[in-house]
Protein backbone atom coordinates (compact mmCIF):
# COMPACT_ATOMS: atom_id res chain seq x y z
CA UNK A 1 0.00 0.00 0.00
CA UNK A 2 1.20 3.61 -0.58
CA UNK A 3 2.34 4.39 2.94
CA UNK A 4 4.62 7.78 2.03
CA UNK A 5 1.62 9.06 1.59
CA UNK A 6 -0.75 11.23 4.10
CA UNK A 7 -3.51 9.51 5.42
CA UNK A 8 -7.33 10.80 6.72
CA UNK A 9 -9.81 9.53 8.13
CA UNK A 10 -12.91 10.08 7.65
CA UNK A 11 -16.00 8.93 9.68
CA UNK A 12 -18.82 8.89 8.39
CA UNK A 13 -17.31 8.98 5.17
CA UNK A 14 -19.72 6.87 2.85
CA UNK A 15 -22.42 9.60 2.42
CA UNK A 16 -23.47 12.74 2.59
CA UNK A 17 -20.83 15.31 3.47
CA UNK A 18 -18.29 12.65 4.73
CA UNK A 19 -18.70 11.31 1.01
CA UNK A 20 -17.48 14.48 -1.01
CA UNK A 21 -14.18 14.80 2.00
CA UNK A 22 -13.32 11.46 1.12
CA UNK A 23 -13.82 12.34 -2.55
CA UNK A 24 -11.58 15.35 -1.96
CA UNK A 25 -9.04 14.23 -0.16
CA UNK A 26 -8.46 11.26 -2.86
CA UNK A 27 -8.43 14.05 -5.14
CA UNK A 28 -5.90 15.80 -3.61
CA UNK A 29 -3.99 12.34 -3.47
CA UNK A 30 -4.46 11.58 0.37
CA UNK A 31 -4.93 8.03 1.36
CA UNK A 32 -8.56 7.66 2.98
CA UNK A 33 -9.80 5.55 5.65
CA UNK A 34 -13.78 5.58 4.97
CA UNK A 35 -14.63 4.91 8.99
CA UNK A 36 -18.78 4.08 8.39
CA UNK A 37 -20.92 2.17 10.54
CA UNK A 38 -23.25 1.60 6.98
CA UNK A 39 -21.57 -2.04 5.43
CA UNK A 40 -23.45 -0.90 2.17
CA UNK A 41 -22.21 2.56 1.41
CA UNK A 42 -19.05 1.90 2.52
CA UNK A 43 -18.43 -1.19 -0.32
CA UNK A 44 -20.70 0.62 -2.37
CA UNK A 45 -18.11 3.84 -2.70
CA UNK A 46 -14.82 1.08 -2.97
CA UNK A 47 -16.57 0.24 -5.94
CA UNK A 48 -16.92 3.30 -7.18
CA UNK A 49 -13.78 4.53 -6.20
CA UNK A 50 -11.93 5.82 -9.26
CA UNK A 51 -9.52 2.94 -10.76
CA UNK A 52 -6.05 5.30 -9.79
CA UNK A 53 -7.19 5.75 -5.98
CA UNK A 54 -8.62 1.98 -5.60
CA UNK A 55 -5.14 1.79 -4.03
CA UNK A 56 -5.25 4.98 -2.17
CA UNK A 57 -8.97 3.94 0.10
CA UNK A 58 -9.96 1.40 2.69
CA UNK A 59 -13.13 0.97 4.39
CA UNK A 60 -13.55 0.00 7.57
CA UNK A 61 -16.73 -0.89 9.54
CA UNK A 62 -16.93 1.32 12.16
CA UNK A 63 -19.14 2.48 15.23
CA UNK A 64 -18.00 5.45 16.44
CA UNK A 65 -20.05 5.04 19.60
CA UNK A 66 -18.18 1.83 20.27
CA UNK A 67 -14.99 2.27 21.95
CA UNK A 68 -13.36 -1.15 21.00
CA UNK A 69 -14.72 -0.52 17.43
CA UNK A 70 -12.36 2.58 17.03
CA UNK A 71 -9.84 1.39 18.53
CA UNK A 72 -9.72 -1.16 16.03
CA UNK A 73 -10.33 0.84 13.20
CA UNK A 74 -7.65 3.38 14.07
CA UNK A 75 -5.24 -0.03 14.47
CA UNK A 76 -6.43 -0.76 11.17
CA UNK A 77 -5.54 2.47 9.68
CA UNK A 78 -1.83 2.27 10.74
CA UNK A 79 -1.38 -1.52 9.59
CA UNK A 80 -3.10 -0.72 5.56
CA UNK A 81 -1.48 2.84 5.60
CA UNK A 82 1.30 3.46 8.33
CA UNK A 83 0.78 6.84 9.29
CA UNK A 84 -2.71 8.91 10.23
CA UNK A 85 -2.09 12.98 9.19
CA UNK A 86 -5.72 14.17 9.19
CA UNK A 87 -8.73 13.05 11.14
CA UNK A 88 -12.36 14.23 10.12
CA UNK A 89 -14.71 13.62 12.64
CA UNK A 90 -18.26 14.12 10.25
CA UNK A 91 -20.50 11.30 11.14
CA UNK A 92 -23.21 12.44 13.00
CA UNK A 93 -27.18 11.44 13.22
CA UNK A 94 -30.01 13.56 13.86
CA UNK A 95 -33.18 13.58 16.88
CA UNK A 96 -33.92 9.75 16.43
CA UNK A 97 -37.48 11.51 16.87
CA UNK A 98 -38.83 14.94 16.87
CA UNK A 99 -40.43 14.29 20.17
CA UNK A 100 -41.35 17.39 22.52
CA UNK A 101 -38.68 17.35 25.62
CA UNK A 102 -40.91 16.02 27.90
CA UNK A 103 -41.52 13.20 25.95
CA UNK A 104 -38.24 12.19 24.46
CA UNK A 105 -36.92 8.80 25.99
CA UNK A 106 -33.62 9.12 27.83
CA UNK A 107 -32.64 6.05 24.90
CA UNK A 108 -33.02 8.52 22.26
CA UNK A 109 -30.97 11.52 23.99
CA UNK A 110 -28.46 8.84 25.03
CA UNK A 111 -27.79 7.69 21.66
CA UNK A 112 -27.46 10.85 20.05
CA UNK A 113 -25.14 11.89 22.29
CA UNK A 114 -22.98 8.67 22.03
CA UNK A 115 -22.74 8.68 18.07
CA UNK A 116 -22.60 12.70 17.86
CA UNK A 117 -20.17 13.67 20.63
CA UNK A 118 -19.01 10.65 22.04
CA UNK A 119 -17.88 9.29 18.76
CA UNK A 120 -15.81 12.28 18.27
CA UNK A 121 -14.07 11.84 21.83
CA UNK A 122 -13.67 8.58 20.95
CA UNK A 123 -11.87 8.90 17.81
CA UNK A 124 -9.70 11.84 18.96
CA UNK A 125 -8.36 9.84 21.64
CA UNK A 126 -7.61 6.96 20.15
CA UNK A 127 -6.33 9.04 16.74
CA UNK A 128 -4.26 11.09 19.25
CA UNK A 129 -0.99 9.19 19.80
CA UNK A 130 -0.80 8.96 15.47
CA UNK A 131 -1.63 12.46 14.32
CA UNK A 132 1.39 13.62 17.26
CA UNK A 133 3.91 11.65 15.12
CA UNK A 134 2.73 13.79 11.93
CA UNK A 135 2.02 17.14 13.23
CA UNK A 136 -1.51 16.43 12.04
CA UNK A 137 -4.46 18.02 11.85
CA UNK A 138 -8.27 17.39 13.16
CA UNK A 139 -11.59 18.84 11.47
CA UNK A 140 -15.04 18.42 13.49
CA UNK A 141 -18.28 18.66 11.83
CA UNK A 142 -20.38 21.00 13.76
CA UNK A 143 -23.44 22.57 12.92
CA UNK A 144 -25.33 26.40 12.44
CA UNK A 145 -27.37 24.14 14.75
CA UNK A 146 -25.25 24.36 17.61
CA UNK A 147 -26.05 28.55 17.35
CA UNK A 148 -29.95 28.32 16.38
CA UNK A 149 -32.62 25.65 16.45
CA UNK A 150 -35.87 24.65 15.73
CA UNK A 151 -38.45 23.01 17.56
CA UNK A 152 -37.69 19.31 19.38
CA UNK A 153 -34.24 19.47 18.13
CA UNK A 154 -32.42 19.69 21.33
CA UNK A 155 -30.54 16.03 21.59
CA UNK A 156 -29.06 16.99 17.90
CA UNK A 157 -28.35 20.91 18.92
CA UNK A 158 -26.82 20.01 22.24
CA UNK A 159 -24.37 17.28 20.82
CA UNK A 160 -23.17 19.87 18.00
CA UNK A 161 -23.18 22.62 20.79
CA UNK A 162 -20.32 20.12 22.77
CA UNK A 163 -18.46 19.80 19.86
CA UNK A 164 -18.08 23.21 19.32
CA UNK A 165 -16.85 23.50 22.70
CA UNK A 166 -14.81 20.19 22.19
CA UNK A 167 -13.13 21.55 19.25
CA UNK A 168 -11.46 24.58 20.91
CA UNK A 169 -10.44 22.53 24.18
CA UNK A 170 -9.01 19.89 22.54
CA UNK A 171 -6.59 22.62 20.09
CA UNK A 172 -5.66 24.38 23.81
CA UNK A 173 -4.48 20.98 24.58
CA UNK A 174 -3.36 19.01 21.97
CA UNK A 175 -1.64 22.55 20.19
CA UNK A 176 0.95 22.91 18.96
CA UNK A 177 1.40 19.91 17.98
CA UNK A 178 -1.88 19.15 16.55
CA UNK A 179 -4.37 21.71 14.88
CA UNK A 180 -8.08 21.58 15.53
CA UNK A 181 -11.10 23.14 13.57
CA UNK A 182 -14.43 23.15 13.28
CA UNK A 183 -17.12 23.78 10.50
CA UNK A 184 -20.41 24.43 10.88
CA UNK A 185 -22.67 23.73 7.76
CA UNK A 186 -26.27 25.60 7.47
CA UNK A 187 -28.50 24.08 4.47
CA UNK A 188 -26.30 21.60 2.41
CA UNK A 189 -28.46 19.85 -0.35
CA UNK A 190 -27.37 15.19 0.82
CA UNK A 191 -30.27 13.84 -1.15
CA UNK A 192 -28.09 12.93 -4.10
CA UNK A 193 -24.71 12.09 -1.97
CA UNK A 194 -26.90 8.91 -0.40
CA UNK A 195 -25.72 5.40 -1.54
CA UNK A 196 -28.09 4.25 -4.29
CA UNK A 197 -30.77 2.25 -2.38
CA UNK A 198 -31.45 5.80 -0.23
CA UNK A 199 -30.41 8.55 -3.05
CA UNK A 200 -32.97 10.75 -4.44
CA UNK A 201 -32.85 13.74 -6.86
CA UNK A 202 -33.00 17.72 -5.30
CA UNK A 203 -36.33 19.04 -5.46
CA UNK A 204 -34.94 22.33 -4.60
CA UNK A 205 -37.55 25.35 -5.10
CA UNK A 206 -35.75 28.98 -6.34
CA UNK A 207 -37.11 30.30 -3.31
CA UNK A 208 -35.09 27.67 -1.71
CA UNK A 209 -31.80 29.70 -2.83
CA UNK A 210 -32.60 32.82 -2.88
CA UNK A 211 -33.90 33.11 0.88
CA UNK A 212 -29.24 32.63 0.35
CA UNK A 213 -27.24 35.64 0.72
CA UNK A 214 -24.86 34.09 -1.47
CA UNK A 215 -27.96 33.04 -3.84
CA UNK A 216 -28.45 29.63 -3.54
CA UNK A 217 -28.65 26.28 -0.91
CA UNK A 218 -25.13 24.52 -0.31
CA UNK A 219 -23.33 21.20 -1.71
CA UNK A 220 -21.28 18.60 -0.09
CA UNK A 221 -18.22 19.60 -2.13
CA UNK A 222 -18.47 23.65 -0.87
CA UNK A 223 -17.73 21.33 3.09
CA UNK A 224 -14.80 19.31 1.50
CA UNK A 225 -13.18 22.13 -0.01
CA UNK A 226 -13.17 23.87 3.41
CA UNK A 227 -12.35 20.92 5.59
CA UNK A 228 -9.27 20.25 2.73
CA UNK A 229 -8.06 23.71 3.10
CA UNK A 230 -8.05 23.63 6.90
CA UNK A 231 -5.72 20.45 6.60
CA UNK A 232 -3.33 22.25 4.69
CA UNK A 233 0.15 23.73 5.25
CA UNK A 234 -1.56 27.17 4.31
CA UNK A 235 -3.71 26.70 7.16
CA UNK A 236 -0.86 26.19 9.79
CA UNK A 237 -1.55 29.76 11.40
CA UNK A 238 -5.71 28.45 12.04
CA UNK A 239 -6.55 26.92 14.76
CA UNK A 240 -9.46 26.28 17.32
CA UNK A 241 -11.87 28.08 14.83
CA UNK A 242 -15.52 27.12 14.07
CA UNK A 243 -15.72 28.29 10.30
CA UNK A 244 -19.69 28.49 9.45
CA UNK A 245 -20.66 27.62 5.74
CA UNK A 246 -24.13 28.65 5.08
CA UNK A 247 -24.53 30.86 2.69
CA UNK A 248 -25.07 34.13 4.51
CA UNK A 249 -28.07 32.34 6.89
CA UNK A 250 -27.31 33.10 10.20
CA UNK A 251 -26.14 36.60 9.75
CA UNK A 252 -29.89 37.17 7.87
CA UNK A 253 -32.74 38.82 9.63
CA UNK A 254 -35.85 37.27 8.83
CA UNK A 255 -39.30 39.09 9.60
CA UNK A 256 -42.77 37.67 8.47
CA UNK A 257 -45.26 39.79 6.77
Amino acid sequence: MPRQKKTAIVTGGAQGIGKAISQRFLKEGVNVIIADIDEEAGEEFLEKAKDKQKEQVHFVPTNVANESSVANMVMETVDWFGRIDYLINNAAMANPVNDPIDEMSLHDWEKIVSVNLTGTFLCTKHTVPQLRLTDGAIVNLCSTRAFMSEPHTEGYSATKGGIYALTHALANSLGPDIRVNCISPGWIEVRDWQKESKAKVPKLRPEDHKQHPAGRVGKPEDIAALAWFLCTKEASFITEVNFIADGGMTKKMIYLE
